[in-house]
């Protein structure tokens, strides 16, 4: 099996680093939600930093053909044996994919359920996926200098490198960090997931993987992880609090010592109007002229007036899970005052079934004005960005968001409520002192995100302000470099705090 062709653990910190990530998901291969647009750019950036990076994630149905297994893994456990391929994959200088290739586990359909259901084995098929990268890393000539697990689906390998394969030679020294990419999903599973995944009993204690009686993943990683971050500073603070800590404020708050916010960047070579094939006109912050006609296109698209008339209206557009956590129960309550607006909609998203039949009956009362779209389709999201004049995030919680500054990008104001990582990416712009960037309410009411709505649509008539606005969100740098570099000062460290443990100085 070959190396990570870079340097060991406790070589001169200046050196690359080989960066073992662990994932559920990732862009262009399967995704679900910002995790995959996360972890399908954090290891270019890296890459492109001069570091080596292997993600190894599942080889689900919907990846397709990638290439053949040259090494096998024989995993066992709970008493059935899974034969695991390793499909290697260079995708680019310095970063390499490798496919778990198991049919038992991942060739079905979707990632995590179908049909508004979990698959009843995700135990088994995510503790397969943190076994078989812990026995991958174990088998390379040279071994990683860090792992990066991502969410519950990963949480498990900390605890694995902790407990099964501490006194393996070959994992001696290796930090683990883990990020929290949204503290909502926990991994919880009934407590025979031990025997199903042959996990020792002592682990399902308080200080290890049990949480109110159940098999919590998540919570076993943020217990063993050398290093935890999550992917904003304010919901770094937040999720320390019992309002957003989900039940696991405690359990964070023991560990606060290892935890920091790093906000996520986006892919600006995907996200740029300049260049996105998927608008029917390129713009620039230097001349943004021609989003007009990206914004007769996505009223084209929806069915909705597109004349001159039309187009002096102000477009509100969202991408979005339609669940309580994205606001949609604030829209529920307003939805008379909203569909008042002067303003045209255009609606993309899935989930919650009330919610989606909410925007349905508006689009069928208001054929007009409302324009909706039930399903995911990531070219018909780059145009309603670009041919938006609004975008609308009044979440619950954010961890980080990644719309609001797609939408900055593409000249699109957005209105968001302070939290998470909208608090931390878009300066209001009703009270910043430089120039601001979007709208931003803080109670989590309708009445707050109307009034922010209202100051918004105000302020689109002064179009000389409405231009800056737009000027001050498309120059910022919201591109992977800063965060990747941050993630490699974490790496670093990481590597610092497990080599004081080696040579028993503590921690």
């Amino acid at each position: 099996m070959p190396a990570l062709r870079a340097v060991a653990p406790g070589s001169d910190p200046a050196s690359p680093l080989s960066i073992l990530m662990v994932a559920s998901e990732a862009v262009p291969y399967a995704k679900t939600g910002g995790l995959a647009d996360v972890v399908g750019a954090l290891p270019g950036a890296l890459a492109r930093l001069g570091h080596h990076v292997t993600l190894v994630m599942p080889r689900y149905r919907d990846v397709g053909p990638v290439g053949t297994a040259r090494h096998h893994l024989d995993l066992d456990l709970g008493g059935r044996r899974f034969k695991v391929g390793l499909v290697e994959v260079d995708v680019a200088e310095r970063y390499r994919v490798v496919f778990l290739d198991c049919d038992a586990l991942y060739d079905r359909e979707g990632v995590y359920g179908h049909a508004g259901t979990d698959h009843s084995d995700n135990a088994v098929r995510y503790g397969v996926l943190c076994r078989a990268a812990c026995e991958y890393g174990r088998q390379l000539e040279v071994p990683p200098s860090v792992v990066h697990a991502h969410d519950w689906q990963a949480a498990l390998v900390p605890v694995l490198l902790r407990t099964r394969y501490a006194t393996d030679p070959a994992w001696r020294g290796v930090p683990v960090v883990l990020t929290i990419h949204n503290l909502a999903y926990q991994g919880l599973f009934p407590p025979d997931t031990m025997r199903a995944l042959d996990l020792p009993p002592s682990l399902f204690s308080i200080e290890g993987i049990e949480y109110w009686n159940q098999v919590s993943f998540l919570k076993g990683g943020i217990n063993f992880a050398d290093a935890i971050t999550t992917v904003s500073q304010t919901y770094a603070r937040q999720i320390l609090t019992p309002a957003h800590g989900e039940g696991f404020d405690g359990i964070l708050t023991q560990r606060r010592d290892r935890l920091s916010g790093i906000v996520n960047g986006i892919d600006s070579a995907v996200w740029d109007p300049d260049i996105d094939p998927w608008l029917p006109a390129p713009y620039s912050a230097a001349d943004v002229g021609p989003k007009r006609e990206v914004k007769r296109a996505v009223l084209d698209r929806f069915g909705l007036p597109s004349d001159d008339v039309a187009l002096t209206r102000p477009v509100v557009g969202m991408v979005s899970r339609m669940v309580d956590q994205k606001g949609l129960d604030l829209i529920f309550e307003a939805r008379t005052e909203l569909m008042a607006l002067p303003v045209s909609w255009v609606i993309l998203g899935t989930g919650d079934p009330r919610y989606e039949a909410m925007w349905r009956a508006l689009a069928l009362a208001h054929p007009e004005r409302v324009g909706t779209r039930i399903g995911f389709d990531e070219p018909l999201a780059h145009l309603i960005e670009g041919g938006s004049d609004l975008f609308l995030m009044p979440s619950r919680f954010e961890p980080c968001g990644l719309n609001q500054m797609y939408s900055m990008r593409y000249g699109t104001v957005p209105v968001v409520r302070a939290t998470g990582g909208l608090a931390d990416t878009v300066r209001d712009v009703q009270s910043t002192t430089g120039p601001g960037t979007g709208f931003v309410f803080e109670g989590y009411t309708a009445s707050a995100m109307l009034a922010a709505l209202h100051a918004a649509l105000a302020t689109f008539d002064d179009r000389p302000r409405w231009a800056a606005i737009q000027h001050a969100g498309m120059t910022q740098d919201f591109s992977w470099t800063a965060s990747a570099a941050a993630y490699v000062q974490e790496y670093r460290n990481a590597i610092e705090r497990r080599q004081r443990v080696g040579a028993g100085r503590g921690e």
